[in-house]
């Protein structure tokens, strides 16, 4: 028998993105037990073998193979001037994110690719997201590495890729700041993230396609992760606030003895699904960029220094 919510779905907000959000956790729909089951699940799950190993180390990791226990949002139907594998975006608010703890990582110390799983706040998987990089650049260039971000649906097709390059990450060099360009799908341009110099706090800037601005990103002075979410304020260009990415605390061991990071972003219903991509990708810049420890020493970065 199918189950219904007596919760609303959040109706879409006034232009400028105003109007309250609803927390994280609360019920975006509510499931349908065995509406949707997927022919070929993703990898990658904790406790779902088999994982998707890379063939070498720092390779790229083997995609599709089967996780049968994987529970994925029901595939919506196709949206006009929606790039393909976006749709589910434009039926969500918010999204969580959590890494993968990698083993050979906390055994040795040496750095391996990030693999994440995008989720709804009702725990369906939306996407899954596996770095592309090698050996050489994982373990010399730590969390300042150029990478290469792939997110796949539930059949294992690229719907987004993120790349960033190799820049500066001391805010010192205002002429070499960071940035994240962001395709969807591959070869297609749907926005950028760059980061803006200030002296004290962490600023980005959203673009579109166009490299016109339409969302700012503004941290806190202090990024540090102590027994609390650490949020990064998303506004509107008249500085009005319509979401956050959250880095969301995890607890002491894990926080303590791996760098794998949990993550919330909230953003407006009625967004453009091109801007929400572009905002997943921005979640994962402020990740390397300040919750990605590297080596046996597992230092993070407090700040704009």
């Amino acid at each position: 028998m199918e189950k219904t919510s007596n919760h609303p779905v959040p109706g879409p907000l006034a232009p400028g993105f105003t109007g309250a959000q609803a927390q994280y956790g609360y019920p975006q729909y509510a499931p349908v037990v065995g509406q949707y089951a997927p022919t070929q699940a993703f990898p990658g799950a904790p406790a779902q073998p088999p994982y998707a190993f890379p063939a070498a180390y720092g390779a790229s990791p083997a995609y599709g193979q089967p996780a049968p226990h994987a529970v994925w949002m029901p595939e919506p139907p196709p949206l006009s001037n929606c790039p393909p594998g976006l749709e589910y975006l434009s039926q969500i608010d918010q999204i969580l994110i959590h890494q993968q703890i990698e083993l050979l990582e906390i055994i040795t110390g040496f750095e391996t690719c990030n693999k994440y799983e995008i989720k709804n706040t009702i725990g369906q998987r939306v996407y899954f997201a596996a770095e592309e990089n090698d050996c050489c650049t994982l373990n010399c260039c730590g969390p300042s590495r150029p990478f290469t971000m792939k997110i796949m649906d539930n059949v294992g097709r690229e719907v987004i890729n993120l790349q960033r390059p190799l820049r500066c990450s001391s805010c010192c060099c205002p002429c070499c700041l960071q940035e994240l360009e962001v395709h969807a799908p591959l070869g297609t341009p749907v926005g950028y993230v760059k980061q803006i110099w200030d002296p004290c706090l962490p600023k980005f800037v959203i673009q579109n396609a166009a490299h016109e601005d339409v969302l700012k990103i503004v941290g806190p002075c202090i990024v540090c992760s102590c027994c609390s979410d650490i949020d990064f304020e998303v506004l509107s260009l008249d500085d009005h606030n319509v979401g956050k990415i959250s880095k969301q605390w995890t607890g002491f061991v894990r926080e303590a003895f791996t760098d794998a990071d949990n993550f919330g972003i909230q953003f407006p219903m009625d967004l453009d699904v091109k801007i929400k991509a572009v905002m997943l990708g921005a979640c994962f810049l402020i990740d390397f960029m300040f919750f990605e420890q590297a080596g046996q020493n597992r230092q993070q970065r407090a700040g704009v220094w």
